[in-house]
């Protein structure tokens, strides 16, 4: 088929601008494809765990007012879970991030476990988005915010309510990290005097503590309370 120079101009024209419309297309799809591969939308999580001695409630209210002193609290739900703002990242977008306007960024989500009806474990999972997987530790809640240390200061801060104490002594929450002898040295004055402590509780040792949330303490050996000062709790 002969073929006239008019036609010809009008072939390639037709030609050039299926390629123009294709050419874009396909610049996309091997951009796409190159910066997903090197991870630049790709999602990942990376989780750890702190133990409560204090029911799920309480350990839900503590981790909510540690996240809410930082301004991070985007929302909370009646199942005990929290999730944070997004959160810009250290580390700047790579160049096929900054093309797609994709920006380093990374967030909490907590959630509380009940263990026991004494115990629980707060587990907090920071999702990142465009972060290297070798950088992910850097936003863990325990070294990025000191989450559990937060937590743990307000637990010592407001001890949750033990309720009616026993007759004749005091009930004590057990303070994060605090065993028998430490409650003992804080109530009576004498870290020794765990052993009549563990006795009234029916316990076997200064850590024999699991699931407990408060302690009874018999009034006749708690500290003097100096005059013009107010103690932990008043002796029932």
């Amino acid at each position: 088929m002969v073929m006239t120079g008019r036609r010809i101009t009008h072939w390639y024209s037709t030609l050039f601008a299926s390629l123009g419309l294709l050419l874009p297309l396909a610049g996309c799809f091997l951009f796409h494809s190159a910066y997903t591969e090197a991870g630049g939308t790709g999602e990942a999580a990376i989780g750890e765990q702190h133990d409560m001695p204090f029911d799920a409630h309480d350990a839900y209210l503590y981790a909510r007012d540690a996240l809410e002193s930082q301004g991070l609290v985007e929302e909370s739900t009646p199942d005990q879970k929290i999730v944070t703002q997004w959160r810009d990242a250290d580390n700047p977008p790579g160049f096929f991030s900054s093309l797609l306007g994709v920006h380093p960024q990374y967030r909490y989500v907590v959630e509380i476990t009940p263990d026991t009806p004494r115990r629980s474990t707060i587990v907090v999972n920071v999702e990142t988005q465009d972060i290297p997987q070798d950088q992910l530790s850097n936003y863990k809640a325990s070294t990025r915010i000191g989450l559990f240390q937060k937590i743990d200061a307000f637990a010592r801060a407001n001890p949750p309510n033990t309720g009616t104490p026993a007759e004749g002594g005091v009930n004590y929450a057990l303070l994060p990290g605090e065993d028998l002898r430490g409650l003992a040295k804080r109530v009576t004055g004498n870290g020794d005097n765990w052993e009549q402590i563990a006795h009234d509780n029916g316990l076997k040792s200064p850590t024999d503590t699991a699931g407990v949330k408060s302690v009874w303490v018999r009034n006749t050996m708690l500290k003097p309370v100096a005059s013009g000062s107010t103690s932990e709790a008043k002796p029932q």
